[in-house]
């Protein structure tokens, strides 16, 4: 069983609502794809591109959230919407959980009611930003480095109140030390090691650390220049280096994997889309245990689940 903790299929959905969910050929996460993979929750990210002028983004969220519903949810019996633990515990054999995320908190402007309202939607995971500033905190690729905004601060005490994940990918890292301070559930759900890929949205040895020490997860990227500076571009084995280096860091029970597929246009060779999971877990296996490739796959971030 897999749980991935990123993909952008439903921007994909959004930009171009001719694509079949069954099997898109232009998706790299389509049902036919889960099903061959063996992957048991998939979270979809609602990310609103920065091209969207800022008055209509709540209203995309809205849209895409829709899509979630309507062209995933509805018209697959095979898919459940799931939040909880519970959910996917109650989930049966050749179900697949769908859960939904938010990529950017940029759709709620500083309006904690349009925030609210994506919660009662089902949204499970908050990342805060994506790489740019918003009213709730800097991004990775914002120069001033700035941390939490006040409003930001309100923001993270709903989500603890309401027992969410807090996402960490994409932060400044001023910002990343002020969720770790305040925020009971962190995770960065695609993210991987700096020491290994010098990119400004991997994270840095203190930073992995501090989420192990929080008991967060952290979900390896897909992303070829996340996992390589080797211009021939990345393989499988660049996944499980990453994946070593969080585990020698201490973080065999705090790590798994967030592909962050359809948000990417370049891929690891031999992983170009979902289906190809399967490679990945062939090659976890000649290095791992069978309870070590299980936790990395899935238990883990099932685990992790505030509730």
């Amino acid at each position: 069983m897999i749980f991935d903790a990123h993909c952008d299929a439903l921007m994909k959905l959004w930009q171009d609502r001719s694509l079949s969910f069954q099997d898109g050929p232009s998706l790299h996460v389509t049902l036919s794809g889960m099903a061959e993979a063996g992957v048991k929750v998939q979270c979809f990210a609602i990310y609103v591109p920065e091209t969207v002028p800022e008055e209509a983004r709540f209203t995309a969220a809205l849209e895409m959230a829709d899509l979630f519903f309507t062209r995933i949810v509805d018209m697959f019996p095979s898919v459940k919407a799931v939040r909880t633990k519970q959910d996917i515990a109650s989930l049966r054999e050749g179900e697949i959980g769908a859960m939904l995320t938010l990529e950017g908190c940029d759709a709620i402007g500083a309006n904690l009611v349009k925030l609210k309202t994506l919660l009662r939607l089902g949204v499970a995971s908050v990342g805060l930003t994506w790489n740019f500033p918003n009213a709730v905190a800097d991004g990775a690729w914002e120069k001033r480095g700035a941390g939490l905004t006040a409003f930001g601060r309100q923001v993270i005490e709903l989500l603890n109140e309401t027992k969410r994940w807090v996402d960490v990918s994409h932060l400044s890292e001023k910002a990343f030390w002020d969720v770790m301070e305040t925020a009971r559930f962190p995770i960065a759900s695609h993210s991987n090691a700096h020491r290994l890929c010098p990119h400004p949205r991997n994270l840095t040895d203190e930073q992995i650390q501090a989420l192990i020490e929080k008991d967060g997860m952290i979900g390896i990227n897909f992303v070829p220049y996340f996992l390589t500076s080797d211009k021939r571009g990345a393989t499988v084995a660049d996944v499980l280096r990453h994946l070593d280096y969080v585990c020698a860091l201490g973080g065999e029970n705090n790590v798994g994997f967030g592909s962050d597929f359809d948000g990417i246009t370049e891929t690891v060779a031999g992983l170009e889309a979902v289906k190809d999971y399967l490679r990945l877990v062939n090659e976890l296996y000649k290095h791992y245990s069978s309870s070590q490739v299980e936790r990395f796959l899935f238990r883990n971030f099932y685990e992790h689940l505030p509730e």
